[in-house]
This record gives C-alpha cells, structure tokens and sequence, in this order.
C-alpha cells in the first residue's frame, strides 16, 4: 500500500474557504478592543443618553415640572372651588337680609353684586374686566409649563384661581354673559364696605397672589427658577 498522506490539503487548512478555495488570510482575527485597564471591552454609548448624564438632569426636570404644574392647578382649582361654594352660601343665607356681624364688628357678612372688578374698582366696565380675566388666564396656562420655581407655582395658581372664580360669575351671573355681576359678601370694620371695599373669596385669592409673585420678583427669584443676586445685578450695572 503506498504511504496515506497525513498532510491536509489548503481547502481543509483552518479558516479556508471550501466552496472558493482560498485559503485564510494571514492577518490576525480581530479581537475586541479592551478598555486601558485590562477590563472588558468598551460598549458603545446608549443612544438614549449623550454621555454626559443629560438624561438623567432632563428626566428629573421633567417631574419637577409636573409637580409645579400640578401644584398650580392644584392651588387654582381648591380657591375657585372655595369662592364657588362660599358665594352660593351667600346668595343662599344672605340675599335680602341685614348684614351679620363677626368678631365684634370686624368683619361683616352682607350681600353686595358688584358689575366692577376686585374690591369695586372700575364699576361699569363688566364686558371689559371679563376679556381681561380671560386674557389673564391664557397667559397664566401659556407660562405654566415653564415654571421651575414653587413659590411662583402657588403664586400664580392663587390669581389663577381668583381670576376663574370671578370669571365664572361674568359669564353666568345676571344681567347676562360678559355682564354678570360678581357676588361680594364679606366687609371688614363696618356693614357697607365704607370702611374697606366689600370683598369675596376671589378677590383675596387674586391679592394675595399678585402680592407673593411681585415679592419674588423684587426678591431676584423668576418663574423659570433662576434666582438673581445683588452682586450679579451690581456686576451687571
């Protein structure tokens, strides 16, 4: 028998290529690249992240908004249903009915429908201070979602409030929609508003509101968050 050759042919080396005949190239299989530390090797970045961690500071971002916005709406939904509520009760228990006295004459509880805007101010101009309120309330949504600043979410959703409650009668109230009489029924140190105007849950929602966002203004605090110091106001004169 003649000698069985051992050797194997170059189709059948490792890494050839049987249906072409090649053989495998001289070049070393690559190898994945290792980290500098002798460590696994690197993976690329994850497309839902730069590298940077700005992911993460948006997503947080994110619910921080939320929470302001619901904060907001929050506030201004608890003092419209607070002033709807009161002036029901008041129509209901005080309409043709002499003031009722509080705390020794310091406040009283009288009926007044004022066609004006808060605490009696520009009687006569019904169809205009409801536009205006309406104004007001696109404005205060429109900003919604750019506040970054929990002071100016409770601020904002107490004239919010405010303003709706005070709208809601405008637009439903006699003598007719845009001309609605607003219901006051709360007058401090005497029974007829001579002393202070006569005044409703609305009003002092829209007071106090206004009042708390012009201190965070003066204060250096804005909307979106960020807050000015007396040294950067000086370096910037």
């Amino acid at each position: 028998m003649g000698r069985v050759n051992t050797e194997q042919s170059d189709s059948e080396q490792p890494g050839s290529n049987p249906a072409t005949g090649e053989g495998s190239s001289s070049e070393p299989e690559a190898r994945p690249a290792a980290s500098g530390d002798g460590g696994t090797a690197a993976s690329e970045p994850d497309p839902g992240s730069d590298g940077d961690g700005s992911t993460a500071v948006g997503a947080a971002g994110g619910r921080a908004s939320r929470k302001l916005l619901a904060l907001l709406f929050g506030v201004a939904a608890l003092l419209l249903a607070a002033d709807v509520v009161t002036k029901i009760a008041a129509v209901a228990r005080l309409d043709g009915q002499p003031p009722l006295e509080l705390f020794g004459g310091a406040v009283y509880l009288v009926l007044v429908r004022n066609p004006g805007a808060a605490f009696s101010l520009a009687t006569g101009m019904t169809w205009l201070l409801a536009l205006l309120a309406i104004v007001v309330v696109g404005v205060i949504v429109w900003l919604a979602p750019k506040l970054r600043s929990t002071g100016w979410a409770v601020g904002l959703g107490l004239v919010l409030g405010g303003a709706c409650g005070n709208l809601v009668d405008r637009l439903f109230r006699e003598p007719g929609p845009l001309r609605g009489h607003v219901v006051d029924f709360v007058s401090l140190f005497a029974p007829d508003g001579s002393v202070w105007p006569v005044f409703n849950v609305a009003d002092s929602s829209i007071v106090c509101g206004g009042i708390l966002v012009v201190l965070l203004s003066l204060l250096g605090r804005d909307y979106d968050g960020t807050v000015h110091t007396r040294k950067k106001r000086e370096d910037r004169a």
